[in-house]
């Protein structure tokens, strides 16, 4: 039989990570099922928990619930989820906990979990990525701008070693540690963060050597394999080479427990063999217009605003290198005065909804649903509005979003770092036929790094949008208010890269598995 693994997540966030693992089937049999989930922000953490209900009605029923369709869909108030199923919302609710690692509360919740865990699988995974602020290169440079800042005083600097202190207890079979890049150069009391890691791992061992072997996911001639570590920049993992539509480069730590790693070093999955883009995850939404922050905001007047916009920068574009952008603003301002404007915000299922020939598309459409979800805009300044216009009509026709030095004067914002290179792009503009860059939480801010890629809608990315760049199926719904969902969209693991992370680390355990009783005991004795 199939041996099933008990998954600890960590700094769970909305579940990205766990989800690629939860869904990962292999035959009818799931082998990762998640028995603890961690998660301290309480928007995130609802979430997580209405998440980890859906998973288990689904197992119990074989489809989503009625009401959480119609809720989806915008056609009812949230349920009483405990009332729609009240085992499943009891085991969500346990699933699920709003904790802070490093509190009594959290130790003694967690080692409870690990007891269930080891009485109820053939063995664990402790999966998660501890808060990245701290080591990311913009929280950095914010953190360097604050009176009084004393990195050594950051308790985000150190709580991977939560993480550690959990892996010790646990004990897993395997584990995968998620980070930003930043986590290599981050430095602390005169030392690089990552050296720190990397004793504190080597410090778990049994008297036969160390207990986890380190390995690196890489990617060579379409398959991903575990690799053996050189250098720390191998630990380095990206996105776009997994089928994800976004450059997301992250540090991706896998340790696989001594008595298993035999298995490792031949353990491979068939990745994506095609780079997927922007347009490929949200071309088929429906299209939607922006808001105006200021004045009334209704559609006459956004086309009025946008119409002007382009005309204005027709105008200015009179030189010969730049008469294709001269022409698509006018051809432009044509368009959106004979056609009325798209609306705000749009729940319609784009055209053959859940029949597409296509793995990303197959994973990020469900056909149950019977709408799109939080696919709104927001409202923008006009003299904003003019800069997205021309960011996107810019990258359209030179391929590339813009530069500061490459928009207008007419267009430099009140904005002190404009001319000196340091916000050089502030406004970027997502490129059709390309991945995304990196959807980060800054995303919740003002939309100005994301930039719809058709000039027609003028705006930045929904929720909706970011969260399907991020390989979000659209049956996952994000609670909170908007800005705390695209913060929990913005700080998530993509889950269409769990997954693979997933079915090649099940792969790298492979029969050896069936045998971790056994190994456990074994493991507890030598300590």
């Amino acid at each position: 039989m199939p041996a099933t693994f008990g998954v600890v997540d960590l700094f769970a966030g909305p579940g990205g990570l766990g989800e690629g693992f939860a869904s990962l089937a292999n035959n009818a049999h799931r082998p990762f099922r998640i028995g603890i989930s961690v998660e301290k922000e309480a928007s995130a953490h609802r979430t997580l928990t209405l998440r980890a209900f859906l998973h288990e009605y689904r197992a119990r029923h074989g489809l989503l619930p009625k009401q959480f369709i119609d809720f989806h869909a915008g056609l009812t108030a949230e349920p009483d989820w405990g009332e729609v199923d009240a085992k499943a919302w009891r085991m969500a609710t346990e699933e699920a906990r709003c904790l802070e690692l490093g509190t009594d509360a959290a130790k003694v919740t967690i080692d409870d979990a690990i007891t269930r865990l080891r009485r109820n699988f053939d063995d664990t995974i402790l999966i998660g990525g501890p808060p990245c602020q701290a080591y990311s290169l913009v929280g950095r440079a914010r953190a360097k701008g604050k009176r009084n800042y004393v990195p050594e005083d950051d308790a985000r600097h150190y709580l991977f070693r939560e993480y550690i202190s959990v892996l010790d207890r646990l004990r897993p079979a395997a584990f995968v540690m998620e980070n930003v890049k930043g986590m290599l150069s981050s430095t602390v009391e005169s030392r690089l963060v990552f050296e720190m890691l990397m004793e504190d791992l080597s410090s778990l061992g049994t008297r036969r050597g160390h207990l986890y072997d380190l390995r690196a996911i890489r990617v060579e001639n379409g398959k991903a394999k575990l690799h053996e570590v050189r250098q720390p920049s191998d630990f380095v993992v990206r996105a776009e080479h997994f089928g994800v539509p976004q450059r997301r480069h992250r540090v991706i730590i896998v340790g696989v427990r001594s008595d298993l790693a035999a298995g490792a070093s031949g353990a491979f999955i068939d990745v994506p063999g095609v780079v997927r883009t922007v347009v490929d995850a949200i071309g088929k939404l429906p299209p939607l217009r922006s808001g105006l922050s200021h004045g009334d905001d209704h559609a006459s007047a956004w086309r009025e605003t946008v119409i002007g916009a382009a005309k204005f920068l027709g105008g200015i574009n009179k030189g010969n290198e730049l008469h294709a952008m001269r022409d698509s603003f006018f051809e432009l301002a044509r368009r959106l005065k004979n056609q009325s404007p798209p609306p705000r915000t749009s729940a319609a299922l784009p055209d053959v909804y859940g029949a597409a020939d296509d793995d990303l598309l197959r994973w990020l459409e469900r056909r149950e649903l019977r709408a799109v979800a939080q696919h709104e805009t927001r409202g923008h300044m006009d003299s904003d509005l003019a800069r997205y216009l021309f960011a996107a009509v810019f990258g359209k026709v030179r391929g590339y979003s813009p530069k500061a030095s490459d928009f207008p004067l007419a267009l430099s914002p009140d904005h002190r770092n404009w001319h000196t290179g340091v916000f050089a792009d502030r406004f970027r503009v997502q490129l059709a036929h390309e991945p995304s860059t990196t959807v980060t939480s800054h995303i919740s801010k003002d939309g100005h790094y994301f930039i719809h890629p058709d000039p027609t809608q003028c705006r930045s990315l929904s929720v909706r949008e970011a969260a399907r760049l991020q390989t979000f199926p659209d049956d996952y719904l994000f609670l909170g208010n908007r800005t705390q969902q695209y913060v929990q969209v913005g700080n998530a693991v993509p889950p269409y890269l769990a997954r693979q992370i997933a079915h090649l680390l099940l792969r790298a355990l492979g029969s050896s598995a069936a045998s971790t009783v056994a190994n456990r005991s074994e493991i507890a004795v030598l300590t």
